[in-house]
């Protein structure tokens, strides 16, 4: 059993939002398996085939995400007022894990990102603050943009998804200054991969993503350097970990999520095919995103540390060790078909 706080979780009652999403489908698991009385409402706006004017699906929420939970499913979205009426009449929440979003940073329709995004955030912080529910939600690594200094306060977005978070973490810092009764956390997410990130398509992760190139036989492609691109890759069980340390926080705030440690996609590669046992070499391409491309990103954790307790303990090398049986089934059962 899976302890990373004091409290008990069962008999208590857990909204997660974006539920048939990665991270959301990932923390209702822990829950169910290691809480099996929580009471847990999973809400998703399911995909159903609909697209942005960039060709990505509006949702990515996918029922093969929650196969197996034996919790509420909702099916609705976010933006809609009388869906989220029907949450705060139906039921008495304990905590709320907001983690549904557009989280497609190559989304065009700034009215939906922001609509989507910030404003139906702030109605569930109401939500939360009425049902005295501590509060936890997905902010983004994407605040930073263009910024050399990954810290809280050194924003500098890049996109309208970037921006739509720094406005999230905005609305946080408003209400803790009021002095709301609960708590309330914003997560800056690093790369983050790991087991149900498949259904996010093109937008999921390069680990999955070589991974599934080898198992095909092709030859990986990075780009150009690729050995000095660095970014902090974050394996989903440290995520779940914030998540949950987040809940009783020494103090309500914004704090980065990764491991502190920037690593290379040439080390992703050569993880991939020392443990898959597969080596075609690696083909370079030169990088046409010069000029508008991330070389580096590493979070700084000391805050997260202190304030919520959390403790990366997944290396890259352990991270894809333990994602390689879902990388293999994945390809036998989603790519190959």
């Amino acid at each position: 059993m899976i302890k990373y706080t004091d409290i008990d979780f069962n008999n208590k009652t857990i909204l997660i939002t974006g539920a048939a999403g990665f991270i959301g489908s990932s923390l209702a698991f822990y829950f169910q398996e290691n809480y099996p009385d929580a009471n847990v409402v999973a809400f998703d706006m399911f995909r159903n085939g609909e697209t942005f004017s960039n060709g990505n699906l509006k949702s990515f929420g996918h029922f093969k995400n929650l196969l197996g939970f034996n919790g509420v499913v909702i099916s609705g979205d976010i933006n809609d007022k009388v869906a989220l009426k029907d949450l705060e009449n139906s039921y008495k929440f304990d905590y709320i894990f907001h983690q549904a979003a557009i989280s497609d940073t190559t989304v065009q329709e700034q009215d939906l990102m922001m609509k989507t995004n910030v404003n139906a955030y702030e109605d569930l912080l109401k939500i939360a603050i009425i049902h005295g529910a501590n509060m936890v939600y997905a902010s983004s690594a994407a605040t930073y943009g263009d910024s050399d200094r990954f810290e809280v306060g050194y924003e500098q977005p890049n996109n309208a998804y970037g921006f739509s978070k720094v406005m999230m973490d905005n609305i946080t810092s408003k209400y803790i200054k009021k002095g709301v009764d609960i708590s309330i956390v914003g997560l800056k997410y690093f790369n983050v991969y790991g087991p149900r990130e498949f259904f996010k398509n093109s937008t999921s992760s390069m680990v999955v993503q070589f991974g599934h190139q080898i198992l095909k036989g092709l030859t990986p492609k990075l780009f150009e350097g690729s050995d000095k691109i660095l970014r902090d890759f974050i394996y989903i069980d440290d995520i779940i970990q914030a998540n949950i340390k987040a809940c009783s926080p020494k103090k309500s705030g914004v704090y980065n999520v990764g491991t502190g440690k920037a690593r290379s996609f040439e080390d992703i590669v050569s993880i991939l095919q020392k443990e898959l046992d597969i080596d075609n070499g690696k083909e370079y391409i030169p990088n046409p995103f010069i000029g508008s491309y991330q070389f580096f990103t590493q979070a700084n954790i000391e805050t997260t540390k202190e304030n919520l307790g959390y403790e990366p303990k997944v290396s890259m090398e352990e991270g894809i060790k333990s994602y390689i049986p879902e990388i293999r089934r994945l390809f036998n059962t989603e790519v190959k078909k």
